[in-house]
């Protein structure tokens, strides 16, 4: 089916650029559980890929490579369980252009509703003489008989033309040709080692959709990586000129630099409707997903991270703070619900102004105005000097107790932990919960993690999970004062909680119970 339109071409800065004239799909392909999870330390139990995969498919994610069935037996069962988990999207087992590769992945595939195989091989000069020690004809040759041999067993077969990105792009045009007429449903140009320029990924994909005569045949396909930190961009150039599937992995991770990132493609595409293109991606999922990935590769994102960094929807400065609180839209392009974030966040700082402390002390449960407003103001900035950031219990500290404070639906009654060296950590949680109480007892392979789950017991019909947890302490010392910090996920939205106490599990009980009680309020 032809999936490419007559294209409404213009110029931006010099550039040649090519957008659909309607509004055509974007087919997403995951490569998270393959490229993904060849990066040191991402690796996977067979559990956790099931987890992922289904994630993946409530994600609303097209094409789901779920690993490369001949490197091992792991990858292989990994590609036969999910093919069996999954129903909508389609399932796909990556091979070389070798024949034992794609009776294996066609194995593989047997239980799969919609299989694909993605067969390949390089097409670059490095990769045709150093590495394959062949010659442009035969590699040729060899990619043509792969797509044949694929479809005795599938009908959706993908090629890619590996290090696609340092392919001339006449000779690569004639392999496209080729391996389409040999049956290719998707052709796949990636950028291998991350080393085009934007413009450049671009100008190849609008080279091989004006020269392969049979291009309407088959669709596009990016792959790019990050090498350069161009990943993104290179994806995005490929689409506007043609390409209408995008290779991508959860939060980037991937080999070397990483795949270019789901979530900022399709945030990218979803923020600019003008493009004329559109992806299924349920987008609301997308930080559940990213905090899933996180959790389970045991690989955070940095902190300014597109979309799912914990610091892509938090304001510090004062002048953005006051404009964010007036009107999003000054400092937002994307809704932060559109990616499952509940809200921004105010981070208050000595650069924060009278409008963050008023706003946060009102979450707090206080109205201050007027000189009031302007005392407290003048020893926040003190505190904020002092601390870089100030956070809830600070301002309580700050306002004093003589201030009327909004009340919280659930209190500690009581809290008792025994542990020691040779005691399994045993602890006792009494919670008031609206006046009443409610206790429970759990062990734990720590006291705090022995408390956590009395309290998840207390709200069993509840989702939570523990998503951050972070200790501090105010001026050092074994005396000193903890202050813990997490973010708990309960029904799939995310909440912040706070505790501070010189006892460090009372204020890591604390914290969690804040979280659990905003997310009930």
């Amino acid at each position: 089916m032809c999936l490419h339109n007559n294209p409404l071409a213009f110029y931006v800065e010099g550039f040649f650029i090519k957008i659909s004239t309607m509004d055509d799909k974007v087919y997403i392909f995951d490569t998270t559980l393959r490229d993904g999870e060849q990066a040191p330390g991402n690796q996977l139990n067979m559990i956790e890929k099931l987890e992922v995969a289904r994630a993946l498919e409530e994600l609303g994610v097209d094409i789901i490579e779920a690993g490369f069935p001949i490197s091992s037996p792991g990858d292989f069962e990994s590609v036969m369980q999910i093919s069996k988990t999954v129903t909508n999207p389609t399932v796909c087992g990556l091979t070389r252009a070798v024949m034992k590769d794609i009776d294996v992945a066609a194995d593989a595939l047997r239980y799969a509703k919609h299989p694909r195989i993605h067969t390949g091989i390089g097409t670059s000069p490095a990769h045709i003489y150093y590495k394959l020690k062949s010659t442009p004809e035969e590699i040729i040759r060899r990619g043509v008989d792969a797509v044949k041999y694929a479809k005795k067993y599938v009908e959706d077969v993908e090629f890619y033309c590996e290090d696609a990105g340092r392919t001339d792009n006449e000779y690569l045009a004639r392999v496209v040709e080729a391996v389409i007429a040999a049956g290719a449903t998707v052709v796949n140009i990636p950028d291998t080692t991350g080393y085009c320029l934007p413009t450049e990924f671009g100008a190849k994909i609008k080279y091989l959709i004006d020269n392969v005569p049979n291009i309407h045949k088959a669709i596009i396909s990016t792959h790019c990586h990050n090498d350069l930190g161009m990943a993104t961009a290179n994806t995005l150039l490929g689409v506007l000129n043609g390409a209408r599937q995008v290779e991508v992995a959860i939060n980037g991770v991937g080999e070397r630099a990483g795949n270019t990132a789901l979530e900022e493609v399709v945030m990218a595409i979803k923020s600019h409707p003008g493009a004329g293109v559109h992806t299924d991606i349920v987008t609301p999922n997308i930080m559940h997903t990213s905090k899933m990935i996180q959790r389970l590769m045991k690989s955070p994102v940095q902190a300014n991270k597109a979309i799912v960094g914990k610091n892509a929807f938090a304001h510090s400065s004062g002048i953005h703070q006051d404009g964010v609180l007036k009107h999003r839209e000054n400092y937002e392009i994307i809704d932060p619900k559109d990616v499952g974030v509940d809200e921004s966040s105010i981070i208050l700082t000595a650069r924060s102004g009278h409008a963050a402390l008023k706003y946060r002390l009102q979450l707090l449960g206080y109205i201050i105005e007027g000189e009031e407003l302007d005392k407290t103001y003048q020893d926040f900035l003190k505190m904020a000097d002092e601390k870089k950031i100030v956070n809830d219990d600070d301002l309580l500290i700050l306002v004093g107790k003589d201030k009327k404070k909004r009340e919280r639906s659930i209190t500690i009654e009581q809290l008792q932990v025994v542990c020691g060296r040779t005691m399994i950590p045993t602890a006792t949680v009494s919670l008031n919960i609206k006046g009443e109480i409610k206790t429970e007892s759990a062990m734990g392979n720590g006291p705090v993690d022995a408390a956590y789950t009395a309290v998840k017991k207390i709200f069993a019909d509840q989702k939570i999970h523990l998503q951050e947890f972070l200790i501090q302490g105010f001026n050092g010392g074994c005396d000193d004062s903890g202050r813990v910090s997490v973010q708990v996920e309960c029904n799939k939205h995310y909440y912040q909680g706070l505790g501070v106490n010189t006892d460090i599990v009372t204020a890591s009980v604390d914290a969690f119970v804040d979280a659990i009680s905003k997310s009930l309020e």
